[in-house]
């Protein structure tokens, strides 16, 4: 993995131009706009709202996308101990059949210097937060902020904690998750994220029994990534941390009462193994393993609406705005790229001495910058949420023409635009996979408008 990847120094700010900025939240969305604008030379604080920061997610796929912004970041060194780079991604029929492949690393060379990488989601987040604090981040638990309050002159915002404390910054980041409050007081107004009619089961595996059986050890020795297509639902499942772990994940249909308020809740591991006992047997050995499971409701957001306050105190992004179904892998990309534009569109902002961060030029550019911000990113993100459901309907297609059909394409080389393997359909796969945040910031920079952008650019 050679460094052809342009690593961001850490911008020095006149102090008169620095931005204190308030991150709501220390999920991938939040830390990636956490380093991203501290790199860019602001002063960053996340008030995050439970009492330490501790992911309980299970695997995470990094595409090239991705692995281009952490590696501007700094983080590829950081990275690498906790990294499974597989080599081939493995599309299967529900019955076990081998439908099609794509080889990640000839895909990985159309984007120089990329790669493909699987990880634990806490390994992945504990460097981020290690590297947010090595820029100077200030990060404070037990906050659960739950409204933003637009100072009277709009030149700066106040994060409203549960309990009453305020924070006050130039600039509030709302990055609370796709179930977070954030955006609907934004809007003011109810704005629930959309039911996909989908749930996902999340396993962690040890991968000691599975060593022992010659059909399972093969997962383990060959890391490998492999999805597993059938009617109604889906699976997928990779090796994480060298071998320790089995990281899998069932999508299936949503059973949770629809009046319930919870989207996660403990699972049934029996009721999950009948949802899959006619399907390839080894499928069957795997989840005789899982001993609990868990279940997540499966929601999106398409973002159609401002991101951002009209004042440019208070902007919104990741999950809270355009959440997407996993069934890209995309979902952590778009929430690093988000960071990513935002420290970007920001490090672009005025840097004099002579110059404050409440004058008119630098309020006006403040603004511009978020309108940039919205304009690279509101049409991409709509993009993969939009592709995230037409891969729902592709993966859970029942046997019949539809499903050859699906089945002939993934199989004809080249494949055609809109193929089920998207990470190398023609139509997606250059866009999605070759993304660079800073040329996407030079395309809109000098073409948005600069006068009242964000209210106009819906």
């Amino acid at each position: 993995m050679a460094p052809q990847i342009h690593i961001k120094e850490q911008q020095t700010r006149s102090e008169s131009c620095q931005l204190d900025i308030i991150v709501v939240g220390a999920g991938l969305a939040g830390l990636g706009a956490a380093i991203s604008c501290a790199l860019s030379g602001h002063k960053v604080q996340i008030l995050e709202a439970t009492s330490e920061i501790k992911e309980i997610g299970a695997g995470i796929q990094v595409l090239p996308n991705s692995s281009r912004v952490l590696q501007h970041w700094g983080l590829e060194e950081a990275l690498k101990p906790h990294m499974t780079l597989p080599q081939f991604c493995n599309f299967i029929g529900w019955k076990g059949n081998r439908i099609s492949s794509l080889d990640f690393h000839e895909s990985q060379k159309g984007y120089p210097g990329t790669w493909y990488g699987d990880f634990h989601r806490a390994d992945l987040q504990r460097c981020l937060v290690n590297r947010a604090l090595e820029l100077g981040v200030k990060v404070t638990c037990s906050a659960r902020i739950v409204n933003v309050r637009v100072s009277p002159d709009e030149t700066t915002a106040k994060a409203i904690a549960a309990d009453g404390r305020e924070w006050e910054g130039d600039l509030v980041l709302g990055a609370d998750g796709v179930f977070g409050k954030l955006t609907e007081e934004l809007l003011g107004r109810s704005d629930p994220p959309v039911k996909t009619g989908d749930l996902a089961y999340r396993l962690l595996l040890s991968t000691d029994e599975m060593r022992k059986d010659p059909e399972l050890a093969p997962f383990i020795n060959d890391p490998q990534v492999n999805y597993w297509l059938g009617p109604d639902q889906h699976a997928v499942n990779y090796v994480l941390r060298g071998g320790e772990l089995f990281n899998m994940v069932l999508l299936v249909p949503d059973d949770i009462p629809e009046e319930s308020l919870a989207t996660t809740i403990a699972g049934n591991v029996e009721e999950m193994c009948a949802l899959y006992k006619d399907w390839d047997p080894r499928i069957q050995k795997l989840l005789k393993l899982c001993q609990s499971v868990q279940k997540w409701r499966l929601c999106i957001r398409f973002g159609d609406f401002n991101w951002a306050h009209p004042s440019g105190a208070w902007m919104m992004l990741g999950d809270a705005v355009h959440a997407t179904l996993p069934y890209l892998a995309s979902g952590a990309g778009m929430a690093f790229e988000d960071g990513a534009v935002l420290g970007e569109c920001l490090s672009r902002l005025p840097n004099s001495p002579h110059t404050t961060k409440t004058s008119p030029e630098f309020l006006s550019a403040k603004r511009h910058s978020l309108g940039v911000f919205q304009e690279c990113r509101k049409q991409r993100t709509k993009m993969v949420v939009e592709r995230g459901n037409v891969q729902q309907y592709l993966y859970h297609l029942h046997d019949g023409p539809e499903q050859q059909e699906r089945d002939r394409k993934m199989q004809m080389v080249p494949t055609p635009e809109g193929e089920a393997l998207a990470w190398r359909d023609p139509g997606l796969a250059p866009k999605l996979l070759g993304y660079d945040h800073i040329a996407d910031v030079d395309r809109c920079w000098n073409v948005v408008p600069s006068h009242d952008i964000i209210e106009s650019r819906l």
